[in-house]
């Protein structure tokens, strides 16, 4: 008897999955009512899970229209991980295929969206090339799509919702402000952000707590939309954001320093070298705010999985919470609060998701079908990722000491009862702005881009 496209599907999920199944083959089986379909419109998607097994291999189908699934992506690829067999193996996947036509067996052409394996991009993780490149496959490809999917306040980090429900320009604002003032921001103050992304930290900083503030990015894109939006933002005297590696600071010390979600591109290697170099830039009783994706625990494989690794962020890595407090405390920070947003980050994911698919046919146009589609499968499966635990995102605040080992640090935090006071000033003016000094001030950094941009290139 001939094997069909849906003994496929059932060899790999059990059958109470709430999914039904179409096979280009005419097999269908599946509950009359499911919460999603998946469908298989050309046979090559077998092709590509029988070479790649496991989640490169799906990727690459879905990423490519072998694979769809109609209805709630998220939903769907919930479900399908709680139903699937755990015990198949490749060389049951291999005969079944073999029994639909041996000709599945060949290696379908990979995505051109796919990221050279890691041992091809060199023997050395993390050098200033490498992970230039690694910034610029991943952030690098139209800042209009990221105007689509993270909305107004291009924050491409995690969120902080007051409720379920909160607006999620409403919850990056409390992102941003809620960093503020762990560190503690007083007018005239110099703030660093590592990772600056598209600007939103260091401008809500300047125009609300009337700092002057420096961001780094080794996105050339990122500088250029930045420049431009604070610019019409009138903060081009308070905000400078420059393309360089943050191993190339100049040697010079500030009031605070956050870094939101960069240190996962830094590598576990370079911890000690990152937070040596954080603590260096510090005035004494400064503090720090590191905020980073982490695993759950410490005892598990720092680098990412082959889809997140090929099509999303090459040469990424995450560690365990308690190895990046260990990092801090040996090299010159002193942990003083740290609290896990993972739920958060969940929804935030939701509204980026909720974004993508309202934008999707302007997306599409944008970065192409494929990448879009790259886009929905991340977004789906890292939801599912903070849902269930499997990842976690962690805000940890750290100070350097004076030489007589005082921090500067009240007895109690007071940044959540700060909250309210922020709140009704928020509110009475409708942006919250506070007289920032107009005055020029001199750079800290190279003012000709070519000089910032050379040694990230080295």
């Amino acid at each position: 008897m001939r094997t069909g496209l849906k003994e496929i599907f059932t060899a790999l999920v059990d059958d109470d999955v709430p999914v039904a199944f179409q096979g280009c083959d005419g097999s269908v089986t599946g509950p009359r009512s499911p919460i999603a379909t998946v469908e298989v419109p050309s046979p090559a998607a077998v092709g590509y899970i029988v070479t790649a097994p496991g989640e490169l291999g799906l990727a690459r189908a879905y990423i490519t229209g072998a694979i769809e699934v109609h209805g709630d992506l998220h939903a769907a690829l919930q479900v399908l991980h709680d139903h699937r067999r755990r015990n198949v193996t490749p060389g049951q996947l291999l005969r079944l295929a073999r029994g639909i036509d041996p000709r599945l067996l060949r290696r379908p052409r990979v995505p051109p969206e796919e990221a050279i394996p890691a041992w091809l991009r060199g023997l050395v993780r993390h050098t200033r090339r490498r992970d230039a490149a690694a910034i610029a496959h991943h952030y690098d490809v139209s800042n209009r799509f990221y105007e689509l999917v993270l909305g107004r306040s291009m924050a491409y980090s995690c969120a902080v919702f007051r409720s379920a429900d909160t607006p999620l320009d409403n919850a990056q604002a409390e992102k941003f402000d809620l960093v503020c003032r762990k560190l503690d921001l007083r007018p005239g103050q110099w703030l660093l952000d590592v990772g600056a992304g598209w600007g939103g930290l260091v401008r809500h900083a300047a125009a609300h707590y009337g700092v002057k503030a420096i961001g780094v990015t080794l996105s050339q894109a990122q500088v250029e939309w930045t420049q431009a939006a604070t610019a019409r933002a009138g903060l081009a005297r308070s905000v400078q954001i420059f393309r360089l590696d943050y191993r190339d600071l100049p040697n010079r010390a500030f009031d605070a320093i956050c870094s939101i979600e960069a240190m996962e591109h830094f590598g576990s290697s370079e911890l000690g070298r990152y937070f040596t170099s954080m603590a260096g830039h510090l005035r004494p009783g400064g503090r720090m705010l590191n905020h980073c994706i982490t695993r759950p625990s410490n005892c598990e494989r720092h680098r990412t999985g082959p889809f997140i690794d090929r099509y999303v962020f090459p040469d990424g890595e995450l560690e365990g919470p308690g190895t990046i407090i260990a990092a801090m405390h040996d090299h010159g920070l002193e942990l003083r609060h740290t609290e896990n947003l993972r739920e958060h980050h969940a929804l935030t994911l939701r509204e980026w998701g909720v974004n993508l698919e309202r934008y999707w046919r302007h997306a599409a146009a944008e970065v192409g079908e494929r990448r879009a589609r790259v886009w929905r499968l991340y977004m789906a499966l890292s939801r599912i990722g903070f849902e269930t635990d499997r990842v976690q995102i962690h805000q940890m605040l750290g100070v350097r000491l004076d030489t007589r080992g005082c921090s500067a640090m009240p007895l109690r935090p007071s940044w959540e009862h700060q909250h309210q006071t922020r709140t009704s000033e928020l509110s009475a003016n409708g942006t919250g702005s506070r007289p920032t000094d107009s005055r020029r001030h001199d750079s800290v950094l190279p003012t000709d881009p070519g000089d910032a941009v050379r040694p990230a290139e080295r």
